[in-house]
């Protein structure tokens, strides 16, 4: 949400902030498709919710509360447009073509049209750099602040203005288009665009710095954005199998840490607090992604996570299946982050060397110097094979890399046990 409208929204009503959740993107979409120009979308949707803050108050909400903001946004823009020479041109052909079109909007169901989907490729685009492309799904389509923008990937406010500035300029002088892709281009931009909320949910599941495990807004910011992606896409088998692992793997939020926030293992969490509902919504996707066609990595990582959530423990879990998915997985994504994700649960399946060697294998790769969960792996099997003094290296080599207080504190204590 804009800066301005954003500290306004806290102080009404739960079901008015609930309206301005949901439409303020499908707004920025409509009004970026209309007008061209991102910061004017941004400017004038910030200024539609101000009013609406105003006058929903007293009046209450209307029955079409996304066609009152789309009129009342598009009323400002026209009106800085005839402030603004610059823009004369431009504002002649908008009221030309407003003159010849219906002036009710596109209706689906509350008259504003869904244009999200062009936004979700917009802020993606291949030719935005990496971070700013997360960084513009988080401002745009999940309505974070700057600040808040700055704070999901630890860096000051001044640095993530200038990177969001410079993210849309980039879109301006590349005049990357606001439309999605052909069924021709779909293939190669999709898994783009799955990525960037795949980073912004890992991110919230994990946090990579910090006082707490997990950063539960992004995660839950993250699921929200791909139901979205989900509805608008819903042929789309990974889009449903990204959807289905975050639920299998948000499921578990509530067991993940103690009372005083410390980190609790998978072996360790209580099964009961797990959300069911959740899981079984998740496995539904799964059997959706990995039907009809190949599997995708995010549908097989969907059916591993559900493996996990639906053994009672870890000593029943089917781990040889879990194996054969990651053997699967391999195969779509030569990643060492998932060959030590099979390696692990390979020693879950064959015992600690079995594991143990197939991680020493892995040990020249450079990817994984700076993987603190690589060298925890390591020492957590070393541990159980009674070589506590090579344990304890590999602790301190976890503890280097480690950036979460709650994974840390846990590292310590192991490193303690081993030395003892």
């Amino acid at each position: 949400m804009g800066e301005r409208a954003a500290g306004a929204v806290e102080g009404i009503d739960t079901s008015v902030e609930a309206v301005f959740r949901e439409e303020r993107g499908r707004l920025l979409a409509a009004l970026v498709h209309r007008f061209g120009d991102l910061d004017l979308a941004e400017d004038v949707t910030s200024e539609a919710i101000e009013a609406a803050l105003q006058t929903w108050p007293v009046d209450g909400v209307p029955t079409r509360p996304g066609a009152w903001l789309l009129t009342t946004a598009r009323r400002r823009a026209v009106d800085r447009l005839r402030r603004d020479q610059a823009y004369a041109a431009r504002l002649a052909v908008l009221q030309a073509e407003a003159d010849r079109a219906d002036p009710a909007p596109p209706a689906d169901g509350d008259g504003l049209p869904d244009e999200r989907l062009a936004l979700f490729f917009t802020c993606t685009h291949p030719a935005l750099a990496a971070d700013d492309r997360g960084a513009l799904i988080l401002r745009c389509l999940a309505g974070l602040t700057t600040p808040e923008v700055a704070r999901a990937f630890l860096v000051p406010p001044a640095t993530m203005a200038q990177r969001i500035v410079r993210a849309k300029k980039k879109i301006r002088a590349a005049r990357i288009p606001f439309r999605v892709p052909g069924a021709d281009e779909l293939p190669d931009r999709l898994p783009g665009v799955l990525q960037v909320l795949y980073s912004i949910f890992t991110e919230g599941y994990a946090a990579s710095s910090g006082p707490r495990l997990q950063r539960l807004d992004l995660a839950e910011e993250a699921i929200r954005l791909a139901r979205i992606l989900r509805r608008l896409l819903p042929a789309e088998p990974e889009v449903a199998g990204l959807l289905g692992l975050m639920l299998l793997v948000h499921a578990r939020r509530d067991a993940r840490t103690g009372p005083d926030g410390e980190l609790v293992l998978l072996d360790d969490q209580d099964r009961g607090c797990w959300d069911r509902s959740m899981i079984e919504e998740g496995r539904s996707l799964v059997v959706v992604a990995l039907t009809g066609g190949p599997p995708g990595p995010y549908g097989v990582q969907a059916a591993i996570a559900a493996l996990h959530d639906e053994a009672a423990d870890v000593a029943t879990t089917d781990w040889p299946q879990i194996v054969a998915l990651y053997d699967v997985l391999l195969g779509l994504v030569a990643s060492p982050v998932v060959a030590v994700n099979r390696a692990v649960a390979v020693a879950m399946r064959d015992g600690p060397e079995a594991g143990l060697q197939l991680l020493d294998a892995l040990a020249d790769d450079p990817r994984l110097r700076t993987h603190h969960p690589y060298a925890a792996a390591r020492a957590e099997l070393l541990r159980e094979l009674g070589r506590l003094a090579e344990a304890a290296v590999a602790y301190r080599e976890a503890l280097e890399l480690v950036g979460s207080a709650p994974e840390r504190a846990y590292l310590q204590r192991m490193l303690g046990s081993v030395e003892s």
